[in-house]
């Protein structure tokens, strides 16, 4: 099963569980709220990348009551229930593939959580290129996302969706730290940090697109 195919199994699966998920993502709430205190004072441009119904946004709008937002999410159910927040008229939505879709220049943020955790390594190279290029000079990208928390269990989540994606809805294969920093310092970032909140298994990457 190609990436493609993969991504649009995702939407099926995201789109079918619309009534739960901002009761599963709660989970997460402390995370998200650092994201958005972890943004630089000068933030006016920002891109979401499966922003979902945008829980994190809610928090950032708290700090950034005028930043204009761009949301990239796959699942048209989700991003419904986006629009219906009270900072909906800030928020550009786009309905699409991260690897298809194009992201736009000058972003001062590119943000994401609980998205990105459905790539193979190689995938995400190409993606954080994308997020990098798409950046201001020293823009920041924080992701917010599940990590693996040794590499037998990165090795075993990939070999199932290598090996048996056919059995499954939906299969996550996260990274662990070290190869997250590693992905991200080979496309350029510098200033790279991680910090667990919520949980251990679940982790907030900052990096900064340096001059």
């Amino acid at each position: 099963m190609n990436l493609y195919e993969r991504n649009q199994k995702q939407r099926t699966f995201f789109n079918e569980k619309i009534d739960s998920y901002d009761d599963v993502h709660s989970t997460y709430m402390e995370t998200k709220k650092t994201l958005g205190d972890s943004l630089d004072k000068e933030t006016k441009k920002i891109l979401d990348l499966g922003a979902g119904t945008g829980l994190e946004l809610i928090h950032v709008f708290e700090l950034f009551p005028n930043v204009e937002v761009t949301v990239i999410d796959i699942t048209e159910n989700m991003l419904e229930e986006l629009k219906k927040r009270s900072f909906a008229d800030h928020v550009t939505t786009i309905c699409g593939d991260f690897f298809e879709e194009e992201f736009g220049y000058n972003y001062d943020a590119v943000i994401s959580t609980s998205a990105l955790h459905h790539f193979k390594i190689e995938e995400k190279i190409k993606l954080y290129k994308k997020i990098y290029e798409c950046l201001k000079e020293n823009g920041q990208f924080i992701n917010c996302d599940k990590i693996a928390l040794s590499k037998e269990i990165e090795d075993g989540q990939l070999y199932e969706l290598e090996n048996n994606i056919e059995n499954h809805r939906h299969i996550d294969t996260p990274l662990t730290v070290e190869h997250e920093i590693e992905v991200l310092k080979r496309v350029g970032f510098q200033e790279i940090t991680s910090s667990n909140v919520d949980k251990d298994d679940y982790s907030l990457i900052k990096a900064r697109k340096m001059k």
